[in-house]
């Protein structure tokens, strides 16, 4: 008991909008549902987890966490709970500070604890239609801060995988526990199979169709990883971790779960330092990074930047090199320093030419191409034309180098080159042309699952008000109207202009 009060356990509480009283019979009665009926807890108890600092014995801070996530709709962890026991390691309890976010980085040993608990979760909400939305994004400068001399030291697997002597080691929060067993090489390769079908499957039509198959064999994955498995095998199962991670936040993302999102990219980023794959811990971080220039966070995606950068290593190949700059041009594109845009972009086109592929890239990596270099582009000349107009032409020149090249499939990436298009020839005063592509975009978006296309069109659907009068164009507006998803909530339709 450390004698404080507990800030997110109260933050929390507050929230629910339970008495002290009903929380602590429906502890008892969750934990009877989840197979331990001898638990008691009464008010008393409760208010010394709030108001004293105190941490219950297991399984009551799993219990809790089921009872908090079901309440808000959303992931609630035992992080987010402040109810972590970090023992004789020395570390201070996950308090959530602005100087260590969930109690990170996390010690080795969590990794997996974390990953299995947090997908347990997700699969909970998925199960009982909730939204799983409404939490907070943390700063791009704070994840910056807590992960940033954790992600530059050089990981070894033998001393930083988890020494699970006992298989219960890692006990996840969900109900549905993986029993911890060896699995041989066969096993993980049909794993990475599993991840390359996942991953060509999001990029064709979107997140939402297949973000719970992800979610549920991460879960699997975490799972197994609290077996220790020989080094070789161990490394490659971590590396099957990252990639689901990075899926499972990216189709969150697509799908507008953006507090879940992030934390999937914290969690890829934890398993490939664990797994000793610095590049994949620095790829997960852009990920985040990306996702902040989406929500207009621009400065906090540079932040997550600079540590993907750096904390990237050594051995990162120039190809990847260049995929991280092309994100932190475009979040320089967003707050109007084009400058600094076009020589980031320079410099990204110099390391793209510069790989002889001699190298094979890793699985992550065979999805940037040329054209998606030259959509990175024209995005972020695009985005950059909102700042200065000249823009619009050198982002048309880039989304038609993109479009010409897209012929594998990936249908939400041509969706956005479209949009790319459309909205820097508006931009350039061209609305005939603009037309056309705003209508090769929506035509494509029927079977598209992804939000964020639904968000770019909204972007370009402002541009279109200066052309309201063109009868073409105001049948446009008319169609962008009837096809946009409406919001929940209050609000009305977002594209009134």
């Amino acid at each position: 008991m450390s004698g404080q009060p507990n800030a997110r356990l109260s933050d929390l509480f507050g929230l629910a909008g339970w008495s002290k009283g009903e929380l602590a019979r429906l502890v008892n009665r969750q934990a009877a549902a989840m197979g331990h009926p001898q638990l008691s807890t009464d008010t008393s108890r409760v208010r010394r987890w709030i108001d004293m600092g105190e941490i219950p014995r297991d399984p009551v801070p799993r219990v809790l966490a089921a009872l908090f996530t079901e309440r808000l709709g959303r992931v609630v962890t035992i992080e987010d709970l402040g109810l972590v026991r970090h023992g004789r390691t020395g570390k201070r309890q996950g308090d959530g500070s602005a100087e260590h976010p969930d109690g990170m980085p996390w010690a080795p040993d969590r990794t997996a604890a974390v990953l299995t608990e947090f997908t347990g979760m997700d699969l909970m909400l998925n199960r009982r239609g909730l939204v799983g939305a409404g939490a907070a994004l943390t700063a791009g400068s704070v994840l910056s801060s807590a992960m940033h001399d954790w992600l530059h030291t050089d990981p070894a697997l033998t001393a930083d995988a988890p020494q699970f002597d006992d298989p219960l080691h890692a006990d996840p929060a969900g109900f549905d526990r993986y029993e911890a067993a060896p699995i041989g090489s066969q096993e993980i390769e049909e794993l990475e199979r599993s991840v390359e079908v996942f991953r060509a499957w999001d990029a064709a039509r979107g997140g939402g169709l297949q973000r719970k198959a992800v979610v549920g064999q991460l879960n699997e994955v975490g799972g197994m990883l609290a077996y220790r498995h020989p080094d070789h095998l161990q490394r490659r199962l971590w590396g099957v971790a990252a990639n689901l991670a990075v899926l499972a936040g990216w189709m969150s993302h697509d799908v507008g779960l953006e507090p879940t999102a992030q934390k999937y990219f914290v969690i890829a980023a934890h398993a490939a330092r664990e797994g000793g794959d610095r590049p994949r811990a620095g790829e997960a971080l852009s990920r985040a990074a990306r996702q902040m220039v989406h929500l207009g966070r621009p400065d906090d995606a540079l932040d997550l930047m600079k540590l993907a950068r750096s904390g990237s290593g050594e051995q990162v190949l120039p190809r990847t090199r260049a995929m991280l700059y092309t994100i932190e041009a475009w979040a320089q594109a967003s707050m109007g320093k084009g400058q600094a845009m076009r020589r980031t972009l320079g410099q990204a086109e110099d390391l793209f030419v510069s790989d002889k592929s001699d190298v094979p890239p890793p699985s992550w990596m065979q999805t940037f191409k040329e054209e998606d270099l030259y959509g990175m582009q024209a995005l972020a000349y695009r985005t950059l034309a909102e700042h200065e107009p000249g823009a619009a032409a050198h982002a048309q020149h880039y989304a038609e180098k993109a479009l010409a090249l897209r012929v594998d499939g990936r249908q939400r990436s041509k969706i956005f080159d479209f949009l790319s298009m459309a909205s820097a020839c508006f931009i350039a005063d061209d609305p005939e042309q603009a037309d056309r592509y705003a209508r090769l975009a929506l035509v494509s978006m029927g079977s598209n699952s992804s939000h964020r296309t639904w968000d770019r069109l909204r972007q370009m659907y402002r541009l279109t008000a200066e052309y309201s009068s063109y009868p073409k164009i105001n049948e446009l507006r008319e169609e962008i109207r009837l096809a946009l998803p409406k919001p929940k909530g209050r609000g009305g339709n977002s594209t009134r202009a």
